[in-house]
């Protein structure tokens, strides 16, 4: 996963276990996906995505106070899962 000041791209498969199986892929897709919706859904701030099989890019700028926690909630989550189940599945740049 990388991170700039306005855009998240998830990229690639965690490798924790065999493509169709890997929780720890599955739990960062989820929680990716989560984001697009709630930021669509719960704010106003205006975005931009494309979802692929294995590669979701979230574009954004001037989020609301709203989104920023979003976004907060959504590194908690991600932070939650590569302590669970080690740094080498889920890097973040």
């Amino acid at each position: 996963m990388s991170v700039t000041e306005n855009c998240i791209t998830v990229d690639g498969h965690a490798e924790y276990a065999e493509p169709g199986k890997d929780i720890v892929c599955a739990a960062v897709s989820v929680l990716a996906q989560n984001l697009i919706e709630s930021l669509k859904d719960l704010t106003g701030d205006s975005i931009e995505y494309r979802m692929v099989p294995g590669h979701i890019d979230i574009n954004f700028k001037n989020l609301s106070e709203r989104g920023k926690l979003l976004v907060d909630s959504f590194f908690i989550g991600i932070n939650s899962i590569s302590e669970s189940y080690g740094r080498e599945y889920v890097q973040i740049k």
